[in-house]
């Protein structure tokens, strides 16, 4: 499965082309979807372009998704640099008026399983963060159901990022959900070239990296995608 990661924190000071308004994440969304991606995640956006967990700015994001491209699974993230109290992302899922289908929850952060377990009592799939052994160990604690484990690798280097891609996938237990693998930054190919040798699924976007594979400026999420699938992600 490959997912389409749309915006993340990203500015437009960094790529003129990060969608913000749900408009303009449909329209990349339906670009990506025409390209193969079989779901797409974004971080809502409020009227400042700051990233926001609150009802209204999730409801006008995953609605405006949901009706322009029908059956796309929509994700968000709970981040705690959206919103660092626990207990307040807690109660911003309890307020969704209108539910993605899944969010992903970062595994080393203060209260992920509190607010994993929010998740699954308004009936959203949850996503584990696993950046590190320390979080994977974390999230092997929990009592929460997972839909998949996302394998996130944070380290610019990509010899660093496929050895911390190996001691995590080695240290998964057998029963394990599916995983999801993909980097962050300069190795965001090599980590994806790995997902697509493992048959794991895998994300490409603006989110993760402004770059193709040859080093030169992505136009926007569709280049990113069609590069992906090009390399095998599907």
């Amino acid at each position: 499965m490959l997912k389409a990661c749309l915006n993340g924190g990203r500015s437009r000071a960094e790529h003129p082309a990060v969608p913000l308004t749900p408009a303009e994440l449909v329209a990349d969304a339906a670009h990506c979807a025409a390209l193969g991606v079989a779901a797409v995640h974004v971080h809502p956006r409020d009227a400042t372009g700051a990233e926001s967990l609150a009802p209204a700015t999730v409801a006008a994001a995953v609605a405006a998704l949901r009706a322009a491209c029908p059956g796309l699974p929509v994700g968000v993230s709970t981040g705690a640099w959206v919103e660092p109290d626990p207990a307040a992302r807690v109660e911003a899922v309890r307020a969704w008026r209108v539910l993605p289908d899944f969010a992903s929850v970062n595994a080393h952060e203060a209260g992920a399983e509190q607010v994993a377990a929010a998740l699954v009592e308004r009936g959203v799939a949850v996503e584990a963060g696993v950046w590190t052994l320390d979080a994977l160990r974390a999230y092997r604690g929990w009592r929460v159901p997972v839909l998949r484990v996302l394998v996130e690798c944070m380290a610019p280097a990509s010899a660093d990022a496929l050895a911390d891609v190996a001691r995590i996938l080695a240290a998964l237990p057998p029963e394990s959900p599916p995983v999801l693998l993909h980097a962050e930054g300069p190795a965001v190919w090599s980590v994806l070239a790995e997902a697509v040798g493992r048959g794991l699924d895998t994300r490409i976007g603006l989110e993760d990296t402004l770059l193709l594979p040859d080093g030169a400026p992505a136009a926007g999420n569709a280049a990113l995608v069609a590069a992906a699938v090009a390399r095998g992600a599907h």
